[in-house]
């Protein structure tokens, strides 16, 4: 039989006035006064979340998402919320834990706890604030923050847990450990409160998930509170639209003209782009900066004319046996208004395409079986198919040069030099990525570079994170970038030869010195 539940309009009465009563502010314009919630804090988040009971007289909600754009009031929300369990939940003895990815953060959502029992005669009459902790004595309860050393944690009893930016926990460890420390209590509550993030494989992101298909009726689950503040992926984030339906606070705790300066920011640097869509839109990004601009880069989508024997240059990614294989042919502009034509080639291996997909959460299978990628029998990549593949291109473009990375090519490269191929060595630091990455940059940002919108490379190319050193000089960044960017790597090295070879843009503009 199904569970009633019912609600309980009384307590979720008590609940808000707790805050407008009992709250003060402490910070900022509204320091002093008291705590008006916001309606949507109050009927979509406070009210439902503790007005809504069980049979028992238990309140229906165990754990709670709470994923809201910065600058909305999380922090004095998560204090407040904090608050309530410790001093009006009825739970004798309970123990109260402000959690987050180090103690520094944990701590800002204490200590605007701290500052509002302070700052509250009701409150400071039966709570006694210590630097760690706020105990009330006549309930032998306890509010602590603690750090994010997972096995220390062990042995908990919580009653209440605030988890502040759940987005930057390196991993599940202490988020399972205290989801698991109350297992003996009547009605806890654990609190997950957080922006969005970037990292599709964190604990977050599972959470975000759970969320949204709790939300939609996916996953049915009458435990699971889920509030979920934010833009869509295809909303225009640059419309002050797109900011009202993802910032629930505007014009409150956040500003409509801080928006604007921010987003004209994000404009004007693509590599600030995520961090605004992530911070001030609550979405989810590929990665933690963004350094090529995606609108730029769908507008370079023109399909492919015909190149049969026209020059190219080619970047060869060989990565390892096991990944993705990149060449990426790149063909220089002959008439004036002509963009470089780009013309990919990916492999990778048939074996690993099922698990490949589900850990990237992209179609290997689909682009597989529509040409835009080549499978490899077996769980390893046959280089044979890539020297059969440019022995082919090569009867039908006039390949001129092929840069390729040494490391991993060695074999490769000499065979195609044997078949008469011109093999250019091509390293991957600053002193040969920076100039044709900034190149690439400045081609896809002015049109004059087209890819016939091929989805792998428009993945990869959205992948892709820059790293910079102190002169100034850029290359992509492996590590950091999400996923997988060999396209994009294979791209800029063909690209660098292209350029070399192509007099109109040197006559324009000068040679670019590496």
């Amino acid at each position: 039989m199904t569970e009633q539940f019912w609600f309980d309009k009384r307590a979720a009465d008590l609940a808000v006035a707790f805050f407008e009563r009992l709250l003060v502010h402490s910070k900022g314009e509204w320091a002093g006064q008291p705590f008006a919630l916001q309606p949507w804090q109050r009927d979509d988040i406070i009210r439902p979340l503790f007005g809504w009971k069980r049979a028992d007289g238990t309140r229906k909600y165990r754990r709670a998402y709470i994923e809201i754009p910065r600058k909305n009031g999380k922090s004095t929300l998560s204090a407040g919320l904090a608050l309530y369990l410790l001093f009006a939940d009825s739970e004798p003895g309970a123990e109260v834990y402000s959690a987050a990815a180090d103690t520094d953060q944990a701590r800002i959502v204490f200590e605007e706890a701290q500052r509002m029992v302070e700052s509250s005669p009701a409150l400071s009459k039966f709570g006694q604030v210590y630097k760690r902790s706020i105990i009330v004595p006549s309930a032998g309860a306890t509010y602590r923050v603690i750090s994010a050393d997972a096995h220390t944690k062990h042995g908990f009893n919580a009653h209440g847990i605030v988890f502040d930016e759940l987005h930057a926990q390196p991993n599940r460890d202490l988020y399972d450990v205290l989801n698991t420390s109350t297992g003996a209590r009547r009605q806890p509550m654990m609190i997950m409160i957080t922006t969005a993030g970037y990292d599709r494989e964190s604990i977050c992101y599972e959470q975000h998930e759970y969320a949204r298909q709790v939300s939609t009726g996916i996953i049915d689950d009458p435990t699971f509170f889920a509030y979920i503040a934010g833009a869509e992926d295809n909303d225009d984030w640059t419309s002050p639209v797109t900011w009202a339906k993802a910032n629930p606070g505007l014009g409150v705790t956040i500003k409509t003209d801080y928006l604007e300066t921010e987003c004209k920011r994000a404009q004007a640097s693509p590599a600030y782009q995520n961090t605004f869509r992530r911070l001030h839109l609550n979405q989810w990004t590929s990665q933690d900066e963004r350094w090529l601009d995606m609108a730029a880069w769908n507008a370079c989508s023109q399909p492919l004319p015909d190149l049969t024997s026209r020059d190219c240059y080619a970047g060869l990614d060989l990565a390892s046996t096991t990944d993705i294989a990149a060449l990426s042919l790149v063909f220089p502009p002959v008439e004036d208004g002509e963009p470089y034509w780009i013309k990919p080639f990916l492999w990778v291996p048939e074996a690993a395409l099922i698990d490949r997909a589900r850990r990237d959460r992209v179609p290997y299978d689909a682009w597989t079986r529509d040409g835009y990628m080549i499978h490899t029998p077996g769980n390893v990549i046959d280089y044979d198919y890539i020297v059969d593949t440019i022995i082919e291109q090569g009867k039908q473009y006039n390949i001129q040069e092929i840069a390729f990375d040494r490391w991993g090519a060695t074999l490769v490269s000499q065979r195609l030099t044997d078949l008469g191929f011109e093999m250019v060595q091509f390293g991957q630091g600053y002193a040969s990525m920076s100039s044709p990455m900034k190149e690439f940059h400045r081609l896809v940002l002015e049109q004059r570079l087209a890819h016939g919108g091929h989805p792998v490379l428009r993945w990869m190319a959205d992948n892709v994170v820059a790293r910079q050193d102190a002169a100034g000089n850029v290359k992509p960044d492996k590590e950091r970038s999400r996923s997988k960017i060999d396209g994009i790597v294979a791209t800029i090295m063909g690209l660098d030869r292209a350029v070399r070879h192509a007099p109109s843009v040197y006559d324009e503009r000068g040679v670019l010195t590496l």
